[in-house]
């Protein structure tokens, strides 16, 4: 609860968290926090399972550049990785913005962050794979995969979640 003053020292009103903008709140770590935590976990994942299969690093990174560059990523060696590897980032410290507005408004989803947040992942693994890379540059399709979906729930959807409840309750 936080106390703003109407007027110098005369009437006070009582505003909720839910009603203050959302950098007054803990936004900002929150969001970092959850979209960093799930970004590096994300791709660590699939940088691991790119090297299982006999795909370098680079390409990998590059595969997420191809999404703005077109087949172009593939030949622009480690700057694109890196671009890559930024705009991997960004994507995850948007999801954990969206999922920190919509807690905002559905409270139920910070007292239940162990089924919001894998219910999270799946929503964020579906648009990417459904919406996103099919409207992108990208010159692939992502076929269904339990396995990267099962990655979205635990490895995105659950620190995002874990992190925007703990910021949450940090405020109170």
């Amino acid at each position: 609860m936080c106390n703003a003053l109407k007027s110098a020292g005369e009437e006070s009103v009582s505003v909720t968290s839910a009603e203050r903008p959302l950098h007054k709140a803990g936004a900002l770590p929150a969001i970092l926090s959850g979209g960093l935590i799930a970004g590096a976990l994300d791709i660590t994942y699939a940088s691991l399972d790119g090297l299982l299969s006999g795909r370098p690093i680079a390409r990998t990174l590059q595969s997420v550049a191809s999404g703005l560059l077109g087949r172009a990523a593939f030949q622009g060696g480690w700057p694109h990785a890196a671009l890559g590897l930024g705009l991997h980032f960004c994507i995850a410290v948007g999801a954990a913005t969206i999922y920190y507005a919509i807690s905002r408004k559905l409270r139920v989803i910070l007292d239940r962050p162990w089924v919001s947040g894998p219910l999270f992942g799946a929503i964020v693994y579906f648009t990417m794979n459904r919406v996103v890379v099919p409207l992108s540059a990208a010159p692939f399709h992502i076929k269904f995969r339990f396995m990267g979906l099962l990655v979205h729930m635990l490895l995105v959807g659950l620190p995002i979640a874990l992190s925007v409840r703990h910021h949450a309750r940090s405020r109170k």
